[in-house]
């Protein structure tokens, strides 16, 4: 990652939001040099985002995987319920290309909608899940559980606003609703088949590995 990549990227104002702690002040990604240092060390092929906004996330992870000079991509889904910024395909591909991150390949769908297609059937071996999307306990066991079948063996799920409870207006004033993904990450730290760590900056970084080996 150059300095005038990461410049343009913290330039613009929708990219020092949601909690991932940016700072334009100092070039500081916050838990961004996570995702593009995960990226780097990891080497992942196949990523698979769930909800992020304006892309931050998965234009780190892609950016990482361009650094890496290995082919990678990530499929990105994300329905654009909050406003009309996911919503036109061409401008969604001139949004990616701009940052320099072709490699993403964006769904306008909901996830209960992915799995219903060709492109969710064809998905094997993920290397990394990162999870985003709605944020209720509800919707993030259907996100990994969605895709906990298809990742790889030495695989790593990141769960974002893991570890709050808060009420967000994103999708107006008179439709608050409550995040509750931290009563998920409950759930999985009682399963003795996965690794659960939290990182307690912002509004908690959750990092899941399943303990799985070669048959």
């Amino acid at each position: 990652m150059n300095k005038q990549w990461l410049e343009k990227l913290l330039s613009n104002p929708d990219m020092l939001e949601m909690g991932h702690g940016q700072t334009a002040e100092d070039l500081n990604l916050g838990l961004g040099w996570i995702y593009y240092s995960l990226a780097r060390v990891y080497r992942p092929q196949r990523v698979v985002c769930i909800g992020s906004w304006r892309g931050f996330v998965p234009m780190l992870i892609a950016r990482g995987m361009q650094d890496n000079l290995e082919p990678g991509s990530v499929t990105f889904i994300d329905p654009g319920m909050v406003d009309g910024h996911w919503q036109d395909a061409d401008q969604v591909r001139a949004w990616f290309a701009d940052h320099e991150v072709p490699n993403i390949q964006h769904y306008r769908m909901t996830t209960q909608e992915f799995v219903t297609t060709t492109a969710y059937q064809d998905l094997t071996d993920i290397d990394m899940l990162f999870v985003d999307g709605l944020h209720i306990q509800e919707q993030a066991r259907f996100d990994y559980t969605g895709f906990e079948h298809k990742m790889s063996l030495k695989s790593i799920a990141l769960f974002h606003d893991s570890m709050t409870r808060f009420h967000s207006p994103i999708y107006g004033a008179d439709r608050k609703y409550e995040f509750s993904v931290c009563d998920y990450i409950t759930e999985l730290k009682q399963r003795p088949d996965l690794q659960v760590m939290d990182l307690p900056f912002e509004n908690g970084l959750t990092l899941v590995r399943q303990l799985k080996t070669e048959a």
